[in-house]
């Protein structure tokens, strides 16, 4: 589906809209016949089931809103809210049940068929909470999963980004960054997009980006990318 720079997940039309869930492809990665990062937005109705099986390399997950279970492999029961992160085996049957009082909003990010995540009939879930801060000048993250924490194939963190434009850098992987709240501007190719809760963004490697905060709050951003590094791996400027 989208494999554009930006993409405001408002405006893409649903890849499946049935019985309460509702299924966007806001981002498609791939060359050469190879897929590679796939995120979704994923929306279930209150009190309705969403059930399918994760991808062959795996999917990264994060609740964005909303409350409610989860059976996946071993794991039955789990319970779960706002600023959870879930990774899931690949090849993994699952089924989350949103609570009745409201829905839930699901981001999930499938990876590369390639990628070598071990196998595993358990999911592993992290509170955003739990995860410690880190800083890159007077940006925040915090690591989710990625080398370290559980996953040496890609790395799932939120970002904080203060009010101001820090200087263009790049990264020598693939990233996909979400915008969770805020606003504000991407710098990317020599053109300006605009940065609203809900734009996905691709910032390919190698190439020169800034995320510019044009409000006067926090721009929350949740951010994946593949090969696993640390959000504050950057290339060397060219000289």
């Amino acid at each position: 589906m989208a494999s554009n720079a930006v993409v405001q997940s408002a405006e893409v039309e649903p890849d499946r809209s049935l019985a309460g869930v509702s299924v966007r492809t806001v981002l498609a990665l791939g060359s050469a016949g190879e897929l590679g990062l796939v995120r979704r937005l994923v929306d279930v109705s209150a009190g309705t089931v969403f059930c399918g099986v994760a991808g062959a390399g795996g999917e990264l997950w994060f609740v964005i809103e909303g409350t409610g279970r989860l059976d996946c492999g071993d794991q039955v029961g789990l319970e779960f809210g706002p600023d959870f992160g879930l990774l899931v085996p690949p090849g993994l049957e699952y089924r989350l049940v949103s609570d009745p009082g409201a829905g839930v909003r699901l981001d999930v990010v499938a990876l590369p068929g390639s990628a070598a995540m071990s196998e595993s009939r358990s999911p592993l879930v992290r509170e955003l909470a739990d995860c410690a801060v880190e800083t890159t000048g007077d940006r925040r993250f915090r690591v989710l999963f990625g080398p370290g924490a559980d996953c040496s194939v890609a790395t799932q963190f939120v970002g904080e980004i203060p009010p101001g434009r820090a200087p263009a850098h790049s990264h020598p992987y693939d990233e996909t960054v979400l915008v969770l709240e805020g606003g504000g501007v991407l710098h990317l190719g020599g053109e300006r997009f605009p940065l609203t809760a809900g734009t996905c963004t691709h910032l390919p490697p190698g190439g020169p980006h800034c995320l510019e905060n044009t409000g006067s709050s926090m721009l929350r951003v949740l951010g994946v990318f593949h090969p696993a590094d640390s959000p504050a791996s950057k290339l060397p400027s060219a000289s």
